[in-house]
Protein backbone atom coordinates (compact mmCIF):
# COMPACT_ATOMS: atom_id res chain seq x y z
CA UNK A 1 0.00 0.00 0.00
CA UNK A 2 1.54 3.62 -0.97
CA UNK A 3 1.70 6.58 0.80
CA UNK A 4 -1.66 8.04 -0.88
CA UNK A 5 -3.77 4.68 0.17
CA UNK A 6 -2.38 4.88 3.60
CA UNK A 7 -3.42 8.62 3.81
CA UNK A 8 -6.84 7.83 2.39
CA UNK A 9 -7.44 4.64 4.54
CA UNK A 10 -6.71 6.88 8.06
CA UNK A 11 -8.93 9.57 6.81
CA UNK A 12 -11.74 7.44 5.93
CA UNK A 13 -11.52 5.99 9.19
CA UNK A 14 -11.13 9.72 11.38
CA UNK A 15 -14.50 10.62 9.47
CA UNK A 16 -16.34 7.46 12.23
CA UNK A 17 -15.84 9.77 14.94
CA UNK A 18 -18.22 12.04 13.10
CA UNK A 19 -21.57 11.90 14.66
CA UNK A 20 -25.41 13.65 13.35
CA UNK A 21 -25.73 16.70 14.92
CA UNK A 22 -21.75 17.72 15.23
CA UNK A 23 -20.37 20.82 14.61
CA UNK A 24 -16.48 19.32 13.29
CA UNK A 25 -13.56 21.26 12.45
CA UNK A 26 -12.35 20.51 8.89
CA UNK A 27 -8.24 20.06 8.26
CA UNK A 28 -5.85 21.15 6.27
CA UNK A 29 -3.70 19.18 3.94
CA UNK A 30 -3.71 15.94 1.58
CA UNK A 31 -4.50 13.69 4.47
CA UNK A 32 -7.52 15.83 5.48
CA UNK A 33 -8.56 16.26 1.88
CA UNK A 34 -9.70 12.22 2.07
CA UNK A 35 -11.47 12.58 5.55
CA UNK A 36 -13.38 15.84 3.86
CA UNK A 37 -14.36 13.54 0.92
CA UNK A 38 -15.56 10.93 3.22
CA UNK A 39 -17.68 13.52 5.69
CA UNK A 40 -19.15 14.84 2.17
CA UNK A 41 -20.39 11.14 1.01
CA UNK A 42 -21.67 10.68 4.30
CA UNK A 43 -23.70 13.78 3.91
CA UNK A 44 -24.97 13.20 0.50
CA UNK A 45 -25.64 9.46 0.69
CA UNK A 46 -26.29 9.33 4.26
CA UNK A 47 -28.07 12.38 4.97
CA UNK A 48 -25.38 13.16 7.86
CA UNK A 49 -26.18 16.30 9.74
CA UNK A 50 -23.35 18.06 10.28
CA UNK A 51 -21.98 21.70 10.35
CA UNK A 52 -18.12 22.28 9.20
CA UNK A 53 -15.72 24.73 10.39
CA UNK A 54 -13.06 25.00 8.32
CA UNK A 55 -8.90 25.67 9.09
CA UNK A 56 -7.79 27.67 5.43
CA UNK A 57 -9.20 29.05 2.57
CA UNK A 58 -8.44 26.35 0.76
CA UNK A 59 -10.60 23.79 3.15
CA UNK A 60 -13.46 26.36 2.82
CA UNK A 61 -13.30 25.85 -0.91
CA UNK A 62 -12.73 22.21 -1.15
CA UNK A 63 -16.37 21.38 1.16
CA UNK A 64 -18.17 23.94 -0.15
CA UNK A 65 -17.14 22.08 -3.62
CA UNK A 66 -18.35 19.12 -1.92
CA UNK A 67 -21.93 20.68 -0.32
CA UNK A 68 -20.88 20.28 3.12
CA UNK A 69 -22.69 22.93 5.79
CA UNK A 70 -20.43 25.29 6.81
CA UNK A 71 -19.81 27.85 9.45
CA UNK A 72 -17.12 30.24 10.44
CA UNK A 73 -15.84 29.64 13.65
CA UNK A 74 -17.06 32.95 15.35
CA UNK A 75 -20.52 31.45 14.75
CA UNK A 76 -19.89 28.73 16.86
CA UNK A 77 -19.36 28.44 20.41
CA UNK A 78 -17.88 25.11 20.71
CA UNK A 79 -16.23 22.30 17.56
CA UNK A 80 -17.19 19.18 18.78
CA UNK A 81 -14.02 17.48 16.66
CA UNK A 82 -11.60 18.60 15.11
CA UNK A 83 -9.78 16.17 12.24
CA UNK A 84 -6.68 17.50 11.04
CA UNK A 85 -3.30 16.17 9.40
CA UNK A 86 0.13 16.60 11.41
CA UNK A 87 3.60 17.30 9.97
CA UNK A 88 5.34 15.74 13.30
CA UNK A 89 4.69 13.40 16.62
CA UNK A 90 6.62 12.98 18.93
CA UNK A 91 6.34 9.50 21.08
CA UNK A 92 5.04 11.82 24.21
CA UNK A 93 2.08 13.21 21.62
CA UNK A 94 3.66 16.99 21.20
CA UNK A 95 3.20 17.94 17.20
CA UNK A 96 4.83 20.16 14.61
CA UNK A 97 1.81 21.39 12.35
CA UNK A 98 1.61 23.96 9.80
CA UNK A 99 3.25 22.63 6.59
CA UNK A 100 0.60 23.76 4.78
CA UNK A 101 1.25 27.30 6.42
CA UNK A 102 -2.54 26.96 7.95
CA UNK A 103 -0.99 26.42 11.61
CA UNK A 104 -2.89 30.09 12.62
CA UNK A 105 -6.27 28.71 11.84
CA UNK A 106 -5.72 25.07 12.67
CA UNK A 107 -4.60 26.23 16.42
CA UNK A 108 -7.50 28.26 16.74
CA UNK A 109 -9.92 25.69 15.30
CA UNK A 110 -8.30 22.82 17.66
CA UNK A 111 -8.69 25.52 20.61
CA UNK A 112 -12.46 25.44 21.03
CA UNK A 113 -12.59 21.30 20.03
CA UNK A 114 -13.76 19.33 22.35
CA UNK A 115 -11.82 16.33 20.60
CA UNK A 116 -8.93 16.69 18.17
CA UNK A 117 -8.04 13.68 16.42
CA UNK A 118 -4.50 13.70 14.07
CA UNK A 119 -4.61 11.56 10.71
CA UNK A 120 -1.50 10.43 9.44
CA UNK A 121 0.84 8.08 7.81
CA UNK A 122 3.07 5.78 9.78
CA UNK A 123 6.39 8.54 8.47
CA UNK A 124 4.90 11.38 10.39
CA UNK A 125 5.67 9.57 13.62
CA UNK A 126 8.61 10.41 15.42
CA UNK A 127 10.69 10.03 18.65
CA UNK A 128 11.34 13.40 18.83
CA UNK A 129 9.94 16.72 16.89
CA UNK A 130 12.46 18.99 15.15
CA UNK A 131 13.52 17.29 12.17
CA UNK A 132 10.16 18.80 10.00
CA UNK A 133 10.79 22.57 9.95
CA UNK A 134 8.86 24.27 12.71
CA UNK A 135 6.87 26.70 11.30
CA UNK A 136 6.16 30.42 12.81
CA UNK A 137 3.76 32.96 11.66
CA UNK A 138 5.04 36.65 11.83
CA UNK A 139 3.74 39.90 11.26
CA UNK A 140 5.34 41.39 8.03
CA UNK A 141 6.07 44.33 9.70
CA UNK A 142 9.67 43.39 11.77
CA UNK A 143 9.67 39.84 10.30
CA UNK A 144 13.13 40.99 8.84
CA UNK A 145 14.20 41.69 12.35
CA UNK A 146 12.37 38.88 13.88
CA UNK A 147 14.45 36.59 10.96
CA UNK A 148 17.27 38.35 12.78
CA UNK A 149 16.61 37.04 16.36
CA UNK A 150 15.95 33.85 14.91
CA UNK A 151 19.46 33.58 12.98
CA UNK A 152 21.04 34.79 16.56
CA UNK A 153 19.54 31.82 18.75
CA UNK A 154 20.68 29.67 16.04
CA UNK A 155 17.44 28.49 14.72
CA UNK A 156 18.83 28.47 11.44
CA UNK A 157 15.52 30.48 9.94
CA UNK A 158 14.34 30.46 5.86
CA UNK A 159 11.31 32.82 5.12
CA UNK A 160 8.51 30.33 3.30
CA UNK A 161 8.74 31.20 -0.56
CA UNK A 162 6.14 31.30 -2.72
CA UNK A 163 7.95 30.80 -6.21
CA UNK A 164 10.01 34.02 -5.69
CA UNK A 165 7.95 36.24 -3.38
CA UNK A 166 7.04 35.79 0.21
CA UNK A 167 4.22 33.26 1.11
CA UNK A 168 1.31 35.21 2.63
CA UNK A 169 -0.50 32.95 4.86
CA UNK A 170 -4.64 33.39 4.72
CA UNK A 171 -4.53 35.64 7.38
CA UNK A 172 -1.79 37.69 5.88
CA UNK A 173 1.58 37.39 7.27
CA UNK A 174 4.43 35.42 6.50
CA UNK A 175 5.96 31.97 7.88
CA UNK A 176 9.68 31.94 9.28
CA UNK A 177 10.61 28.34 9.20
CA UNK A 178 13.14 27.55 11.92
CA UNK A 179 15.06 24.26 11.31
CA UNK A 180 16.48 22.83 14.60
CA UNK A 181 17.11 19.22 13.79
CA UNK A 182 15.95 18.30 17.40
CA UNK A 183 13.59 20.02 20.42
CA UNK A 184 14.62 19.00 22.98
CA UNK A 185 11.56 21.07 25.62
CA UNK A 186 9.09 21.29 23.18
CA UNK A 187 7.12 23.22 25.53
CA UNK A 188 9.76 25.62 26.87
CA UNK A 189 10.36 26.90 22.78
CA UNK A 190 6.67 26.89 22.48
CA UNK A 191 6.39 29.40 25.65
CA UNK A 192 9.68 31.03 24.47
CA UNK A 193 8.29 31.71 20.63
CA UNK A 194 4.04 32.67 22.11
CA UNK A 195 6.35 35.42 23.96
CA UNK A 196 8.42 37.07 21.38
CA UNK A 197 6.85 40.16 19.50
CA UNK A 198 5.99 39.82 16.58
CA UNK A 199 5.38 36.15 16.59
CA UNK A 200 1.51 35.56 15.66
CA UNK A 201 0.90 32.01 16.08
CA UNK A 202 4.04 28.45 16.33
CA UNK A 203 3.46 25.31 14.99
CA UNK A 204 3.78 23.57 18.37
CA UNK A 205 0.98 21.74 18.93
CA UNK A 206 1.44 20.82 22.34
CA UNK A 207 -0.85 18.80 24.86
CA UNK A 208 -3.72 19.14 22.25
CA UNK A 209 -4.58 15.77 20.69
CA UNK A 210 -6.77 13.20 22.01
CA UNK A 211 -6.36 10.77 19.48
CA UNK A 212 -4.06 9.59 16.55
CA UNK A 213 -5.14 7.86 13.84
CA UNK A 214 -1.78 6.22 11.89
CA UNK A 215 -1.85 4.33 8.74
CA UNK A 216 1.05 1.10 8.73
CA UNK A 217 1.28 -1.05 6.09
CA UNK A 218 -1.65 -3.10 5.69
CA UNK A 219 -3.33 -1.63 9.29
CA UNK A 220 -4.41 1.72 10.88
CA UNK A 221 -3.32 1.82 14.23
CA UNK A 222 -5.71 4.39 16.77
CA UNK A 223 -3.32 5.53 19.69
CA UNK A 224 -5.25 7.68 22.57
CA UNK A 225 -2.95 10.28 23.51
CA UNK A 226 -5.28 11.14 27.11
Amino acid sequence: MNQEELKKKVGIESAKYIKDGMIVGLGTGSTARHMIEEVARRVREENLNIVGVTTSNETTKLAKSLGIPLKEIDEVPFVDVVIDGADEISADFQGIKGGGAALLFEKIVASYAKRVIWIVDKSKMVNYLGEFPLPVEVVKYGSENLFRLFEDKGYNPTFRMNKNEKLTTDGGHYIIDLHLGKIKEPLALSDELSKTVGVVEHGLFTNMVNVVIVGKEEVVETLVAR
